[in-house]
């Protein structure tokens, strides 16, 4: 699927009228097929077995009193139960970052809810609109009022849920897993079963080429990049990657020789937007678990077992990786390169993740041991010597951050015994 069509569907799923929109939609749709359905005698009440009938067989004063009812209480209750959401995720923001509230407003179920109150009302009002009395020429869509009874009843089993669902979902534990899974989604989707093309050492510096367009590149077309530059002749070398704020006029690419046409693209190739991405970020969900250890270890929180869970889990992310190749940002077209842009290698990522938890915890001797031993079982996992030694680096640093600010000898001590893995 081309990059610019995904990063604008991950926009989408940003949205969070979309889907409670849809669901009012169809909610509408449903109520007006129901009433159609007994105007045209096709299903509802029958009137000469009223026994017989399961669903609502009263008269239109009190078909017009039930949906009242209905949409008065549903919409009332759809208020009530986001205020006290706010409220709550307001305060989860102030413990684990403003930046995670997207997991929210992302999450389906919320907007499903939405939309299942939001339905309910409206269904009920356009059923509503067809009740006529006596004097009316009387008509009761029995049908469709029973409809609005099987909402409501919905409506009450989804207010039961969602009660349960956002008092878990704003645990921090669970907040933890769920940025965990999406680090192993983008792990095993931006990494390689086999090892790419090895970047090329620095040649002489091209013709360097700027865009008018700024904010944070989301996505990277390098398929069709790569194939622009190869019919061209030209090798194009990115300075930025996915993820990186670009201002205005930055000088984004490298062009191997003069060529018409880069600046258009360039601009087909990259997508620019307001706010960072998933989309082809690797470190995205690696910033926003690390988010939550530093608020954790702030001395107004002072919650160190957090930034342990997020330690342990970005060990997990590392162990994952240990058997994959991530990209070196290389493409060639038969058998010349033709693109190179800026990647996440194992390095960076390991410094994304660990840097701003030691800089943090390096007064916690139990979180500062903690990452030691995360680091020896990663090790133990991984095969390669060069991302071992990665490892080893950080365990230095670590070593390094305890001896300037652990007073106690006896934690010193413990942690260096920690370091030999």
């Amino acid at each position: 699927m081309n990059a610019r069509v995904r990063a604008w569907l991950e926009i989408l799923g940003d949205q969070f009228w979309l889907r409670p929109a849809s669901i009012v939609l169809a909610c509408l749709a449903l109520g007006q097929i129901a009433v159609w359905l007994e105007t045209a005698r096709v299903a509802g009440y029958d009137a000469s077995s009223p026994d017989a009938n399961w669903g609502y067989s009263g008269g239109a004063e009190g078909a017009r009193a039930l949906l009242s009812a209905v949409a008065s209480s549903v919409i009332g209750v759809a208020g009530t139960t986001f205020s006290i959401t706010i409220a709550a995720l307001s305060l989860a923001s102030g413990q684990m970052g403003p930046r995670l509230l997207r997991n929210f407003t992302r999450d389906a179920r919320n907007q499903i809810v939405l939309g299942i109150f939001l339905g309910t009302f409206a269904y009920a009002l356009i059923v509503l609109r067809t009740v006529r009395t006596v004097e009316e020429t009387s008509f009761v869509p029995h049908l469709a009022v029973t409809g609005a009874i099987v909402l409501a009843m919905l409506s009450v089993a989804t207010l039961v849920w969602f009660v349960h669902h956002i008092a878990t979902s704003i645990n921090v534990e669970t907040v933890v897993d769920a940025v965990h899974r999406d680090l192993c989604e983008a792990v095993a989707d931006r990494s390689l079963a086999a090892p790419g093309l090895p970047v090329p050492a620095q040649g002489p510096p091209g013709l360097a080429v700027a865009t008018p367009a700024s904010g944070y590149l989301q996505a990277v077309n390098a398929e069709r990049l790569a194939d622009w530059a190869h019919r061209r002749g030209v090798v194009v070398r990115l300075r930025v990657r996915p993820g990186d704020y670009v201002p205005t006029g930055l000088p984004l690419a490298e062009v191997s020789a003069s060529v018409d046409g880069i600046e258009q693209a360039l601009a087909r190739a990259l997508t620019f937007g307001r706010r960072p991405a998933a989309l082809q970020d690797l470190e995205f969900s690696v910033r926003q678990l690390s988010e939550i250890a530093v608020r954790a270890l702030s001395p107004g929180i002072n919650d160190p077992f957090t930034a342990v869970s997020v330690v342990a889990h970005m060990g997990d992310a590392l162990c994952r990786l240990a058997s994959r190749h991530l990209p070196t940002g290389v493409l060639a077209r038969q058998g010349r390169i033709a693109l190179i842009h800026p990647v996440t290698d194992y390095g960076g990522l390991c410094d994304a993740m660990f840097h701003l938890i030691r800089q943090n915890a390096a007064g916690s001797p139990y979180v500062l041991g903690y990452m030691l031993d995360v680091f020896g079982r990663v090790a133990h996992v991984e095969g390669s010597p060069s991302r071992v030694k990665e490892l080893l680096r950080h365990a230095d640093l670590v070593i390094a951050a305890a001896r300037r600010d652990v007073a106690e000898p006896a934690d010193l001590a413990d942690l260096e015994q920690r370091r030999r893995f």
